[in-house]
């Protein structure tokens, strides 16, 4: 004999089930639409009146805490992850001149969370990628007084450079003075001050040079694994995943 169903209740869990499915749907597609309406780009600048905001540049939503806007400028093609903080001066409401103090390359990649403080000069290259929760700041506590609060006492400030062509990695964090030549590679959770030469690799807290190239011997020391091939010209995207399917042994 069949077990007695409760009809009922499996129609009732079913509404339920779908109400939930829907429910999901609309409140995902609902988050998409606001980011995409609160996303800051030269076109649609919402609230923020970058000093230049480059063609092709978008600020996801959230965004960070942002002020000082008249002296960042923001380069062509960037792309700031969410929740990412720009801040040009101490405090919101200075004048800090007639010139930019943060100043962002074409090309600039600033992952989600990451923090760029700047009230003295802080410039980026062309094309430098950060990962997330990437620090980068022209000051920092100064300890002169023992009889005070770290915090309240005026920080030390200096420039920051980061060459063009710069990798930093997730959580590395950048002091003031420091300067960064082109093509540099941060690991992640390092903390670099002063100057890394071009075409080095730090790594550390704090930072230390781990590799660098040298025109006449290469890479010093030798890369431990052998530079990938490139795709050949012409090669559809299609095709890679064929390929990649043939060369799978399962």
């Amino acid at each position: 004999m069949p077990k007695n169903e409760n009809v009922f209740s499996s129609a009732t869990a079913a509404a339920t089930a779908w109400r939930r499915r829907v429910g999901s749907r609309m409140v995902h597609r609902g988050w998409r639409w606001v980011q995409n309406a609160g996303a800051v780009t030269a076109a649609r600048p919402g609230p923020l009146r970058f000093g230049r905001i480059g063609e092709g540049t978008r600020l996801a939503f959230p965004q960070g805490t942002v002020f000082g806007e008249p002296w960042i400028h923001l380069g062509d093609h960037c792309v700031i992850g969410e929740q990412v903080t720009l801040t040009a001066g101490m405090m919101p409401g200075l004048d800090l001149g007639p010139d930019p103090v943060l100043c962002l390359g074409n090309g600039v990649v600033l992952g989600r969370g990451s923090h760029v403080v700047a009230s003295v000069p802080v410039v980026f290259g062309n094309d430098v990628y950060c990962g997330p929760y990437v620090y980068v700041t022209s000051d920092n506590h100064s300890y002169d007084d023992t009889t005070q609060p770290v915090g309240k006492q005026w920080p030390r400030t200096a420039p920051v450079e980061i060459g063009s062509g710069s990798w930093l990695g997730s959580g590395c964090v950048i002091l003031p003075g420091a300067r960064l030549g082109r093509n540099v590679v941060v690991a992640a959770g390092a903390v670099v001050r002063g100057e890394v030469p071009d075409f080095a690799v730090v790594a550390g807290a704090p930072a230390r040079i781990v590799r660098r190239w040298d025109p006449d011997t290469g890479w010093q020391p030798p890369l431990r694994t052998p530079p990938p091939l490139p795709v050949p010209e012409g090669v559809t995207p299609e095709q890679l995943l064929a390929l990649a399917d043939l060369e799978d042994p399962a």
